[in-house]
This record gives structure tokens, C-alpha cells and sequence, in this order.
């Protein structure tokens, strides 16, 4: 069977995980970014081709069959769709876009080329995470009563210098560091039928346009109510990635830094067990991001593409993490809004 070609669009950090999956798990053909410094590092490394324009690689490299999209976050719709148009399936990195029509464009796109959009949701993998999944599937905790999602990380003044986030093409918080998150909501808990959010700026009213704190309540369509408190303002490094969920059945906390380990567990047991040490975070130097399973994910899609079996993350799944946030921002500005009205 032939390998899965991949050219990536994108050479900053997260493409070096994504070139190694993609050459482990199939063929890396080619490399693309305007930093032609990054691109030919990356291009060397893996003894690929290079390119320094998206319309060049599309044009002139016909031998692929999925186009990897690691640019900033507000270039993935129109990116995505430019290799769906030129005939190439893609893997769209975090999140899928910044609105939901951008999404509903993209997905208009695939449709129209005959072309699959798969997206990264890779906190899914985590063995926590899917023995949750699998027992609210079996019916294991009951109803669900309420959820708490927290989310305490360090982003420091220098990840916002001299690039992209904390831009217009950033989102904001919710979109580049924590939309794995917010993707588990959907996931394991279904539609969410209202929020009611806070956000505000505390530390880095000089590096970024948006939030770097936020609170957020939620009630879902099944009546479950919920809540998010997340912040980039940890001291020095990440502190918690958490979901605690008390339901009919079953207490739970999946903790630690990443979703990966059990702070408790009372009532029926779900068998889950600890992950500390089997996938490390991403390591940036100065900072760290979500756990690593993008080898699960490159493990899938050559998995779709080759065997016909279903990919583990929707595009749809990936456009209803878009609305939950994108919902969430809306009611943030109103309510920021009311607040500095009554206080003026």
C-alpha cells in the first residue's frame, strides 16, 4: 500500500511535531512558510522540498494527497480552503478557524472538491479522557448533574513578542491555548444550550488584544450546568488542566497539568487510570502546551484514508468547539459591556 504524502503550510513550532508524525506515519514531500529561514530548516531536516507561497506549493507539487495546516489560527479557513480547491485533502491544526461561518465555508469547500477536513483534537487520546467517554456511553456515571473545567497555564510576556498571537490572527485565549478543552465539552457532554462569561485582561495588556483570564457558566441541552475558569497568568509555568464532573453515579476529577491524572474518584469506579509519564507536553522552551498525541492523530487519518474507517474528529465536531467559544466571547462583550455601562 502506498504511503500518505503530506506537505505542511506552516513551519513554526508545532510543525516540527507534525513533520515527524507525518514521516513516521506516511511520506513528508513537502514544506512551505514566507520565512524562507524556517522553511529551508525544516525542509532540511526532513529532506523535503520547499516552498516559500502556498500558490506555488499547490501549483507546482501535484504529488500529495494531504496538505497540513499549521499557520496562525485566522489563516486556517482561507489556507484549507485554497488545498481543498487545488484537490488535496487536509489536516487542519487547532483550532479549525476562529468563527463558525469560516468553518461552515471550509466544510462547503470539502463538500465541493470531493476532499476531507480533518482536524486535531488531541486531547480525545488521553486514556482518562476516553474511559470517561466510554463509560458515559455505557451509562456508567448516570445523569450527568454538573462539570467544572479548569484550565490554569503560563503564557509570558515573550511568547507574544514579535509574533502573531495575542494578534487579530491569535482569537484569543480560547482558540490557541485551551480550545482542546473546549472541544471535551461537546464531546462527552453534548449542545450547550446558553453561556454567561467574564473575561478580562490582567498581565498583558501590552502583548495581546484579548483576555488572559476568564469565567464562564454553561447550561447544557440535557440540563447539565457547568462552569470554565481559565487563566495564562500562572507563575512561571502551567499548573492545572482539569475536568471534574459530579453526576447521578460517579464523582470524578481528572487532573494534573494536562487531563492526565485522577485527583478522585467516589461512587462507581471506571477503571481509569493515571498517565503522568506516557505522553509529555508539548516543550517549547519557555513554555509548555498540551499533552502530545499528534502521533493518534497522524495513526487515524492514514487509518481513514487507507482502511475507509471513520475519523476520530469531525469537521462538524471541530466547527461546534468554534461556536462554544465563539458564544462564549459574544456574551463576555456584552457583559463587559453592561458592567463598564453601570460603573460609568
Amino acid at each position: 500500500m502506498n504511503k500518505i504524502k503530506f506537505a505542511i503550510i506552516g513551519c513554526g513550532r508545532i510543525a516540527e511535531r507534525h513533520a515527524l508524525h507525518a514521516s513516521s506515519y506516511g511520506e513528508l514531500v513537502a514544506v512551505c512558510d514566507i520565512l524562507k529561514e524556517r522553511a529551508d530548516e525544516l525542509a532540511e531536516k526532513y529532506r523535503a522540498k520547499v516552498f516559500y507561497t502556498i500558490e506555488d506549493l499547490l501549483l507546482l507539487e501535484s504529488n500529495l494527497d494531504v496538505v497540513v495546516i499549521c499557520t496562525p489560527n485566522g489563516l486556517h479557513a482561507a489556507h484549507t480552503i485554497q488545498a481543498l480547491r487545488a484537490g488535496f485533502h487536509v489536516l487542519v491544526e487547532k483550532p479549525m478557524a476562529i468563527t463558525v461561518s469560516d468553518c461552515e465555508a471550509m466544510m462547503q469547500a470539502a463538500t465541493e472538491a470531493g476532499k476531507q477536513i480533518f482536524t486535531v483534537k488531541q486531547n480525545r487520546f488521553n486514556p482518562p479522557i476516553i474511559a470517561l467517554k466510554n463509560a458515559i456511553e455505557q451509562n456508567q456515571v448516570g445523569k450527568l448533574y454538573s462539570f467544572q473545567l479548569t484550565c490554569f497555564w503560563n503564557r509570558p510576556a515573550d511568547y507574544y513578542q514579535n509574533s502573531w498571537h495575542g494578534t487579530e490572527l491569535d482569537g484569543g485565549v480560547l482558540f490557541t491555548q485551551f480550545s482542546h478543552f473546549i472541544d471535551l465539552i461537546y464531546w462527552l457532554f453534548g449542545e450547550v444550550a446558553q453561556v454567561k462569561a467574564l473575561t478580562k485582561n490582567f498581565a498583558h495588556q501590552d502583548q495581546m488584544l484579548g483576555e488572559d483570564s476568564g469565567v464562564v457558566l454553561l447550561e447544557m441541552q440535557s440540563g447539565a450546568i457547568g462552569a470554565i475558569n481559565y487563566s495564562v497568568n500562572s507563575s512561571q509555568k502551567n499548573v492545572e488542566g482539569s475536568l471534574t464532573i459530579i453526576a447521578e453515579k460517579t464523582t470524578l476529577k481528572i487532573g494534573g497539568e494536562y487531563l492526565n491524572t485522577i485527583a478522585y474518584e467516589q461512587g462507581e469506579k471506571l477503571s481509569i487510570v493515571n498517565t503522568v509519564s506516557e505522553q509529555p507536553p508539548n516543550d517549547y522552551g519557555s513554555y509548555r502546551g498540551s499533552m502530545s498525541n499528534h502521533h493518534k492523530v497522524y495513526e487515524n487519518l492514514v487509518q481513514a484514508l487507507q482502511q475507509q474507517k471513520p475519523y476520530y474528529a469531525t469537521a462538524f465536531e471541530g466547527m461546534k468547539a468554534v461556536e462554544v467559544i465563539e458564544n462564549i466571547y459574544r456574551s463576555a462583550k456584552n457583559w463587559n459591556h453592561e458592567i463598564s455601562t453601570e460603573t460609568s
